[in-house]
């Protein structure tokens, strides 16, 4: 199998790009960008450690949970998870992070390409403040590039058609899949039971 190794090469593959779509690359954020942030339950965050090594991460919350602090800035607050730290140890190596929003049953997306710092900065923490409960910290966002992205993967996809959806009970619960992927002694069951208590109790 042969690899292609240079942008040349790559671009002989593919049509040049339109002139739209090179245009609708905004550098700030205007009114539409914005509202669908407002409207977003769910965003998915892309780093790099700088080294080679790339991660990408979910983070969910109400719609409207990330902040338009204004047309060049956001805040993204990191609730209770793992405690990995993946992206945030990423984004202290190298700053650059990309953000993909979703609403759900629209196909398209708003893509948001930027610089991120990371703040326990307690004024901002309690502007996420959801049932009495902070983030431990928030990821603060300047904006270096915006552009709605095309519904295509979405339509091809069929992500919000219910027919479409595999019967879940045809799939293992996360519970057997840490058992088998950690050999762990403990039943799928009971996996899953402590799952379930995790998450009622560190949602946020």
């Amino acid at each position: 199998m042969q690899f292609i190794t240079s942008r040349e090469e790559l671009r002989s593959v593919y049509k040049p790009a339109s002139e739209g779509s090179l245009r609708k690359e905004l550098k700030a954020l205007d009114s539409h960008a914005a509202s669908f942030i407002g409207r977003s339950p769910f965003v998915l965050i892309g780093t790099t450690d700088g080294k080679g090594h790339a991660d990408v991460t979910p983070k969910g919350d109400r719609p409207g949970f990330v902040a338009v602090l204004d047309s060049r800035t956001i805040a993204i607050p990191d609730r209770p998870g793992n405690n990995r730290l993946d992206t945030l140890e990423n984004l202290l190596e190298e700053p650059a992070i990309g953000l993909l929003f979703l609403i759900p049953g629209m196909d398209e997306t708003l893509r948001i390409n930027g610089k991120a710092k990371i703040t326990a900065d307690d004024s901002l923490r309690a502007r996420f403040e959801v049932d009495g409960k902070l983030p431990q910290a928030v990821i603060v966002v300047t904006v270096e590039a915006t552009y709605m992205h095309c519904a295509k993967a979405f339509m091809r996809s069929q992500l919000w058609h219910p027919e479409s959806w595999p019967d879940r009970k045809s799939l293992p619960t996360l519970g057997q899949i840490l058992k088998d992927q950690l050999a762990l002694d403990q039943s799928a069951e009971a996996m899953d039971l402590w799952l379930d208590d995790a998450y009622a109790n560190s949602m946020w």
